[in-house]
């Protein structure tokens, strides 16, 4: 086991505590005995051809009303007695990207880093699902709006959304007739200089849109399935949703298992797939969510399984 564990991610303050998934990692790493660091995105920089961190030691609580510590900075370089898990939230912007060139440098000095950085920069969420044209709903990616219109005109209803978001944020249901398409259409493309997505819509979603977390290869046997609220259409719990802790299905497992060799071979360790119905919709790797809230209905502790895998 690695002495060190450095957790990239957005300002701790502003997390919810209850579900998480950084935290989950944070206090489990700290339960196993690691050096708990802290840092954002910009704390990494290059100083003659070394990875510098700068950062925080931190203590974690399972608590709403304190859940963190701040301890000494510490600055200096990364390496072989480090475990660096990257969970800065999208976008998947300059920041991320150029953060994601510096961990891999500090890979190549013995750091070990998860997701692998090369991976988050080749696997856009939304364009992930490429990759398994036969598990997923009809899809275009344009930036052409009259290509975008034609695909919403031929079927009954249609999901759009950019290529960056996440929680939902910005992704429009719509349909043949629908007097506000044009405006999705220009706000999502900016007026067709930017690529977005159509989907066909999938009843299913009422059924909920689930999330199946794989872990070095290998699915959780549970998911959560995040169903809407009476007022939105999106599953997402920052939406509304609600959570229901679920066993795979046949079809959920056989779904997980065709993704997992792929994320594997590219050093996805921790990974979420959406799944509505029987169709993949996202593959999401930069900081994957419902740990919290599969650990506390199921009482199981996946955090552990993903250091009993990547840092035995």
């Amino acid at each position: 086991m690695r002495k060190n564990l450095i957790v990239v991610m957005d300002d701790i303050a502003s997390i919810t505590v209850r579900k998480d998934t950084s935290l989950a990692l944070m206090l489990e790493g700290q339960r196993r005995g690691y050096h708990l660091h802290y840092m954002n995105d910009p704390d990494l920089f290059l100083d003659n051809g070394e990875i510098i961190a700068r950062m925080h030691r931190i203590r974690v609580r399972d608590d709403a009303d304190g859940w963190f510590e701040l301890g000494a900075e510490v600055t200096r370089p990364l390496g072989e007695e480090d475990l660096v898990l990257m969970r800065s939230d999208p976008p998947v912007d300059d920041d991320y990207l150029f953060a994601t060139y510096l961990l891999e440098l500090a890979e190549r000095a013995g750091a070990r880093v998860v997701n692998r950085p090369r991976a988050l920069r080749d696997f856009n969420e939304k364009l992930a699902i490429a990759h398994f044209p036969d598990l997923t709903p009809d899809t275009l990616v344009s930036s052409n709006p009259a290509r975008l219109r034609e695909f919403v005109g031929e079927r009954e209803r249609s999901v759009l959304k950019p290529l960056d978001g996440m929680g939902g944020k910005s992704i429009f249901l719509s349909a043949p007739g629908d007097p506000n398409l044009n405006v999705i259409i220009e706000t999502l493309t900016r007026n067709g200089r930017r690529l977005a997505m159509a989907q066909e819509f999938l009843p299913a979603i009422a059924d909920g849109d689930k999330r199946i977390l794989i872990i070095h290869g290998r699915p959780v046997p549970y998911l959560l399935a995040r169903i809407p609220g009476e007022q939105d259409f999106r599953g997402n719990l920052a939406r509304g949703g609600r959570g229901e802790g679920r066993e795979l299905s046949p079809t959920d497992r056989a779904i997980a298992e065709a993704v997992a060799p792929l994320l594997l071979e590219n050093g996805i360790d921790l990974a979420g797939l959406d799944v509505i119905g029987d169709r993949l919709t996202e593959i999401n790797v930069t900081s994957p969510t419902c740990v919290r809230e599969l650990d506390a209905q199921f009482g199981i502790n996946i955090a552990g399984d993903l250091f009993d895998a990547v840092d035995p």
